[in-house]
C-alpha cells in the first residue's frame, strides 16, 4: 500500500466528474467496507502502539509516524463489532486519515485494494437500516456489496467536537441575520446535518437540509421551475463533498453552468482539509471553502457572506 498517495494528480482530474476512488479493507469478518481515498494520508502494517491513559476502550494507543503522535480506533469497536484481538496485531494494518482538521489511524484486519468509481454507483443505505447505524453508503463491485462507513458519526462519539456557537459571535449575530433567505445545507451524514443546523438556527438562520448534491439540484431546478432565481429563495448553499449519487464538486460544477443558479453563492464544508482539496475547490468554481467543524467559524464566515451578499 505504499505510495496510496501518489497519485494527486490523476484524482484531481476526476473533479467535477462525479468520481472517486476507494479504499476496500476488512474489519473481523467477509464484509468489505470502502473508504475515500481522498481522506487517506498512509497505509500502514500496524506499528507498535503505546496506551494512552484514559483513554476509551475503541482507541486501542497512540502510534508515532512521521513525527506525530496519532490515535488509533479500533474501527471494529466503534460500529459495534468484537475488536481485533491483540495477539492479531502485528498482522493487522492502520490507515491513516485526516478528518476534520485532525489525523487518526483506524485499525483494520486487512487491505483490499483501490476501486476507481464513479458517485452514481454510491447510493444512500436502504431506508430501512435505521437511524443508528454506522453506514453513509453502500455500493457494489463485483456483485459484493460494500459498505461506506459514517466516519463522522464515529468520531463525533469517540472525540466529540464543540457544537455551540460561543457568546461572543452570538452576540455579533443579532443585527445582522434576521430577515434573510434560508441556507441550503447538503450533507450525507446526519451528524454533520444537526452540527451545521444548530450553529445556523443558533444565530438566527433558516435551514433547508439535502441528503446529497442530487437531491439539491432537483430542489434548486424545482424551485426556480417559474422562472425565478436560485438567490430568490436562499442566501447561499453549503455543501459536503463526499456524497453519494451526486458529490458536491459535481453539484457546484452544475450550479455554476446552469444561468438561473450560476449566481449562487456556493461553500464547500468538508471533512476534506487539506491542499489538495484548495486546488479542487478553485477549478469547480466554489465560492469559499472551508473545513469541518467550528461553528464559531462556520457562523462568523455566513454572517460576512450575508453582510457582502
Amino acid at each position: 500500500m505504499a505510495g496510496v498517495l501518489d497519485s494527486v494528480n490523476q484524482r484531481t482530474q476526476m473533479v467535477g466528474k462525479n468520481r472517486l476512488e476507494l479504499l476496500l479493507f476488512r474489519l473481523r469478518g467477509r464484509q468489505i467496507y470502502g473508504i475515500n481515498v481522498f481522506k487517506v494520508k498512509e497505509v500502514l502494517q500496524c506499528p507498535k502502539l503505546f496506551s494512552l491513559p484514559n483513554s476509551r476502550p475503541v482507541v486501542r494507543g497512540v502510534a508515532h509516524s512521521r513525527g506525530e503522535t496519532i490515535p488509533i480506533i479500533d474501527l471494529s469497536m466503534a460500529i459495534g463489532l468484537p475488536g481485533i484481538p491483540q495477539e492479531e496485531l502485528s498482522t493487522s494494518f492502520v490507515i491513516i486519515t485526516e478528518y476534520n482538521r485532525k489525523t487518526q489511524g483506524f485499525l483494520v484486519s486487512g487491505v483490499e485494494r483501490i476501486m476507481n468509481m464513479n458517485w452514481e454507483e454510491i447510493l444512500p443505505p436502504p431506508k430501512g437500516a435505521g437511524k443508528d447505524v454506522y453506514l453513509t453508503a453502500v455500493t457494489k463491485i463485483d456483485d459484493k456489496l460494500i459498505e461506506i462507513i459514517d466516519v463522522e458519526k464515529i468520531l463525533s462519539e469517540v472525540s466529540p467536537l464543540g457544537e455551540d456557537v460561543t457568546e461572543a459571535v452570538l452576540s455579533k449575530s443579532a443585527d445582522r441575520v434576521p430577515g434573510h433567505l434560508p441556507v441550503l445545507v447538503v450533507d450525507d451524514s446526519s451528524v454533520a446535518r444537526r452540527q451545521i443546523q444548530r450553529c445556523l438556527t443558533a444565530i438566527g438562520m433558516e435551514v433547508v437540509l439535502k441528503n446529497d448534491g442530487k437531491q439539491a439540484i432537483e430542489h434548486l431546478k424545482e424551485i426556480t421551475a417559474d422562472g425565478s432565481r436560485a438567490k430568490d429563495h436562499f442566501s447561499l448553499i453549503i455543501s459536503d463533498v463526499e456524497m453519494p449519487e451526486m458529490d458536491g464538486y459535481t453539484l457546484v460544477t452544475k450550479v455554476k453552468e446552469d444561468p438561473a443558479l450560476s449566481d449562487m453563492f456556493v461553500m464547500l464544508h468538508t471533512s476534506l482539509s487539506g491542499v489538495f482539496n484548495q486546488a479542487m475547490v478553485k477549478k469547480v468554481g466554489a465560492d469559499d471553502f472551508m473545513a469541518k467543524f467550528s461553528p464559531d467559524e462556520l457562523a462568523e464566515r455566513v454572517m460576512e457572506i450575508i453582510d457582502q451578499g
